[in-house]
């Protein structure tokens, strides 16, 4: 049996005819740049997420990077993410000469732990980044009330839950700033790099806009420092027609997450928690053992793809070399196993992923 971990092939295989027409339109009106399909998929994004402002970008990490110039976040301020995530999200802070401050997560959901922001806040802090980690959104109704009575912008790193609700509003909707990734293995991804940023402020779409285009606001008319980050027509067609599915194969992964856990449930072993008022988008299915490792080589041998998200906290990675203990992320890092999700996965794939992690267990009794 061959099981895909992101499943971007069997994706494909659906949807392979009408991309290719989608793809065949771009290069027949020749657009490649900001062409019709990427205000037609704007337009789209905006309306799905639920604000009226939507920039595409060419990747999440440019989105976040975006988000902080349009909230003029630079040298000498502070901006606090979570230590558990992917680089992306401190390296944006340090592209705008920002100095991260890095704060645990929560145990239970792997986001921001919002109590550990409240205790990091200084006078020179500028924004927080809540990352929605592996699909689920951090509890940003309590990190608003925190930011927003000291008049601290809220940005939400969403690259892994476009499509993820918290207490019925979709991810990128939810702070003052929303980012996402469509990276080929997110929820929703495209045919290479892809990015996008959401807001209900008039004023920072219209900065957000100008900035990822070299900070125009006319042809040659540039009012801002910016940058050149745009999402490519042909990537924006891709997307278009990915969207049309985007909600079924949305169903289907909570589907999957369900089968997992009856499967999982009597193994020693710490399922993924979705905290009330959440709608995972489950990017990833990711559950903690000690003998993450062993239990990874025994799948592999198995033919059952896994992967760590992620092994090392980003407050250790050898580009900043911390020493802190940050507990909750540290132990994480050591213990996370993410198993394949995808919306196309059938019940018989995670019974026979069932079935390889009893043996495992089984046999290390």
């Amino acid at each position: 049996m061959t099981i895909e971990f992101a499943g971007v092939k069997v994706q494909l295989k659906r949807l392979r005819h009408a991309i290719d027409a989608r793809m065949a339109a771009v290069i027949d009106h020749g657009q490649f740049v900001r062409g019709p399909e990427v205000e037609e998929l704007e337009r789209v994004l905006s309306s799905f997420v639920g604000v009226p402002y939507c920039v595409s970008c060419a990747n999440g990490t440019d989105a976040l990077q975006l988000a902080l110039m349009a909230l003029e976040v630079g040298r000498g301020d502070e901006v606090i993410v979570p230590a558990f995530s992917f680089f992306a999200t401190v390296e944006a802070v340090f592209a705008v000469g920002a100095d991260p401050v890095f704060v645990d997560i929560d145990p239970v959901t792997f986001c921001i732990d919002a109590s550990q922001v409240r205790r990091a806040i200084t006078e020179r802090t500028r924004a927080v980044v809540a990352v929605s980690l592996f699909g689920q959104c951090a509890d940003v109704d309590s990190l608003m009330r925190l930011t927003g009575a000291r008049g601290i912008p809220l940005i939400e790193d969403g690259a892994q839950s476009f499509g993820a609700k918290h207490n019925g509003r979709r991810s990128g909707s939810l702070g003052d700033i929303g980012c996402t990734s469509f990276f080929p293995s997110k929820p929703l991804g495209c045919f290479g790099d892809g990015g996008a940023i959401f807001t209900r402020d008039p004023l920072l779409g219209e900065r957000l806009l100008a900035l990822s285009q070299h900070g125009q606001v006319a042809r040659y008319r540039h009012e801002y420092l910016g940058m050149n980050s745009r999402l490519d027509t042909l990537q924006a067609a891709v997307l278009l027609e990915k969207m049309s599915v985007f909600e079924e194969e949305m169903a289907a992964r909570a589907q999957i997450a369900e089968w997992y856990a009856m499967e999982l449930r009597s193994m020693p072993l710490v399922l993924p928690t979705i905290a009330p008022g959440n709608e995972s988008a489950w990017a990833q299915y990711t559950i903690r053992t000690p003998g993450r490792d062993s239990l990874a080589d025994a799948l592999r041998a198995a033919g059952i793809p896994t992967a760590v998200h992620y092994p090392v906290p980003m407050h250790r990675q050898p580009a900043i070399g911390s020493k802190r203990v940050i507990p909750v992320s540290d132990l994480a890092a050591r213990e996370v196993l993410s198993l394949p999700m995808h919306p196309y996965l059938g019940r018989d794939d995670i019974a026979h992923i069932g079935s390889q992690m009893r043996s495992y267990w089984a046999g290390d009794e």
